[in-house]
């Protein structure tokens, strides 16, 4: 009797331990289910890795069944192996070295039930991450070399496909999690541990569709794509689509990637160029004149360029279609593209310095480097120099001028950057590329060339003098409200500018290009359009407009006029009609069409090269995404609890019945 005793203490103390282990005297606090979750569980903020498909296959991250995965915190720090399926905790400085090690060691792989990176902190110094290859979408190249290296610090990391999921910490959740780490190490043999529960199930999983043809069909998967935007500066009649003037198409990206599918800022590549051009805009539509010149300006934002140049492809598709979207332009009026890449690092000790990269030889290739030397020229206050780009390069940089020289060898174009012969961008596409990675007044300089080039392009007059291209100016200040309304939470697209012209859906800007949502059409439901594009969309509209003199009531969609757009009607139903020529253009495959409802994939066609490479990148659906952290007890502490517990029963059994023995004998004697 004594041993049951003992051991009923035993059972009893360290059944009573392991709640106070987590109440930590909250349990006096608790009055609710979820005030009880709040004590068992924390929440963990985060970015996922999400699952993405091709024709041949998929990359990206996600639970590898049906189930949450649910595994103990480590630190990947010096580990050299991991010995049961683990959480793996990550500095950013480490992902590069892990994920390779991953993709080599198999053995290793095959332990990893998650991985949760770090954020990084205002006080590091991290040298470089790019996740993209070296030669990024070099299979879309005009030329052969496509082993140059343009991208030099590039991994190619976030083109694998892990089966395991993978979340960026947010800064607020990443002490947490370090915190949990070093207790499970500090108390490596105690029957309590930290563990992270994953909740990153992707329909494609579910279902076994693991490529674009197979998901699309079970509807399991959205194609990746948007709306790219085009406005003319000034206003076309766009009812005829055979313009005596000459185009001048300037363009610029708006869209990014990076490893994290919602962290995707891109700011020096490519939004320090969106930013530049936008700038530049706003400098022409304060100018007089531009109506009478013989030539007319175009102004392209194009957006899933990061994944097979959906949206400068589409665009030139649509133009052989002469579809709605379109109406106005046609390829042949097309005379020059000019593109603005990445111009957010072109200050070097002080001194400014742009690369024009071109494409082949031609007089308006020419002239336009004249046009360039010539605004550069007139920035007298300033330290700036553009200097064409080496001979020794293959060719252009990966841009969306590639697909007009795809589509047309003898595309006359010249892209602008801050590099020469590689990126300057240690972070492209990486979720580093950020606000710290840019500078405002390259920007505005870059913007500045563009603008005044763009005078001289347009104008008749040969010998334009500095005095005259000084009437050409860009507003510094905008070029910051948009640097902190793109690129920062704070104010993020809830700053006054954005808001002005719509209602954001969310505050923190994500420029990944994300999936196009509903039937493609020139004329989009708004819900099915991402806030940067509709904030462009009315920004152009705005800026590039003619104002009637009598302007009707407020518009809340459409306009009665020909030629008139409905602006700034997300802004409490108080639009406004204005003249302008500015589409939507929707940005998918050349290779996808939407029909009955849902999406086809179509046979490859010879007449469209890019689409022949075309690996029609699709994105899987989900029901949700979720991370948390809470703790658990050993198994072996479950083990004894239940021995404890037998024991105990079978103990008290026979105690039970030799004291019925005792009694019974006892009234016996009696």
């Amino acid at each position: 009797m004594a041993t049951a005793t003992r051991l009923l203490y035993l059972v009893a103390f360290f059944a009573f331990r392991l709640p106070l282990t987590f109440s930590e005297g909250g349990a006096s606090s608790m009055e609710s289910v979820p005030d009880l979750q709040k004590q068992m569980y924390t929440v963990l903020d985060g970015y996922p890795c999400v699952r993405l498909l091709n024709l041949s296959g998929e990359i990206g991250c996600a639970n590898p069944g049906r189930d949450k995965v649910v595994a103990p915190i480590v630190r990947f720090g010096n580990l050299t192996q991991l010995t049961r399926p683990s959480a793996v905790l990550l500095s950013v400085d480490e992902m590069e070295g892990f994920f390779k090690r991953v993709s080599n060691d198999l053995d290793f792989a095959q332990n990893v039930g998650g991985v949760l990176v770090e954020s990084v902190s205002s006080s590091q110094i991290i040298s470089g991450l790019s996740p993209d290859q070296k030669f990024p979408q070099a299979k879309f190249s005009p030329y052969q070399n496509i082993s140059y290296e343009w991208n030099p610090l590039g991994s190619g990391i976030m083109w694998n496909s892990y089966q395991f999921p993978v979340f960026l910490l947010s800064m607020s959740s990443s002490p947490s999690v370090q915190e949990l780490s070093a207790s499970n190490e500090k108390h490596e043999k105690a029957y309590t541990g930290h563990v992270v529960e994953f909740d990153l199930v992707m329909q494609t999983t579910k279902s076994g569709t693991r490529d674009s043809q197979s998901c699309l069909e079970e509807q399991t998967c959205l194609p990746l794509g948007g709306y790219s935007v085009w406005s003319s500066l000034p206003p076309m009649n766009a009812s005829h689509s055979n313009q005596s003037k000459k185009v001048i198409l300037t363009v610029a990206s708006m869209d990014s990637a990076s490893f994290f599918r919602d962290n995707s800022l891109g700011a020096e590549s490519p939004i320090s160029g969106l930013i530049a051009l936008l700038a530049a805009v706003d400098a022409l539509s304060r100018v007089d004149g531009l109506a009478n010149t013989s030539r007319q300006l175009v102004f392209l934002f194009v957006t899933g360029e990061a994944w097979g140049y959906l949206g400068s492809r589409r665009f030139l598709y649509e133009l052989d279609l002469h579809s709605h979207s379109v109406s106005g332009l046609n390829e042949t009026s097309i005379e020059m593209v000019l593109e603005v890449g990445s111009v957010g690092k072109g200050l070097n000790q002080g001194a400014k310095k742009f690369y024009a990269h071109t494409a082949g030889t031609s007089s308006v290739i020419n002239e336009t480097l004249k046009a360039l030397k010539q605004a550069g020229d007139s920035l007298i206050s300033d330290q700036i120099t553009i200097s064409l780009a080496s001979t020794a390069n293959p060719g252009i940089p990966p841009s969306s001028l590639m697909a007009f020289l795809r589509k047309n060898s003898q595309t006359s174009g010249v892209v602008i950057e801050d590099f020469d012969t590689a990126f300057t961008n240690n972070f492209y596409h990486s979720h580093l590329d950020n606000l710290s990675n840019i500078n405002a007044s390259a920007v505005a300089d870059a913007a500045t060339i563009i603008a005044r080039t763009l005078y001289v392009l347009a104008s008749d007059e040969k010998n334009l003098s500095n005095s005259a291209l000084g009437t050409v100016n860009v507003n510094e200040s905008l070029v910051q409200e948009l640097m902190g309304c793109l690129l920062s939470c704070e104010p993020g697209l809830s700053c006054a500018l954005v808001k002005s012209y719509i209602s954001p859906s969310t505050t923190c800007p994500s420029h990944y290009a994300g999936v196009l949502l509903g039937e493609p059409s020139s004329t989009p439901y708004p819900v099915n359009v991402d806030d940067t594009s509709r904030f462009l969309w009315n920004f152009l509209a705005d800026k590039t407009s003619i104002w009637r003199q009598n302007v009707s009531k407020a518009c809340s969609q459409n306009c009665t006029n020909e030629g008139e757009v409905c602006i700034r009607a997300e802004t409490d139903q108080k639009g406004a009609c204005v003249i302008s020529t500015t589409r939507y253009v929707p940005a998918y495959s050349t290779r996808l069409k939407f029909e009955s409802g849902s999406w086809k994939v179509l046979p490859p066609n010879s007449s469209d090269p890019m689409g022949m490479v075309d690996p029609v990148w699709t994105e899987s659906n989900w029901d949700a995404i979720g991370l948390r952290a809470y703790t658990v007890q050993d198994s072996m502490y479950d083990h004894f609890l239940l021995l404890g517990g037998v024991s105990i029963t079978v103990l008290a059994y026979i105690a039970i019945v030799t004291t019925r023995t005792f009694i019974t004998k006892a009234l016996k004697r009696d």
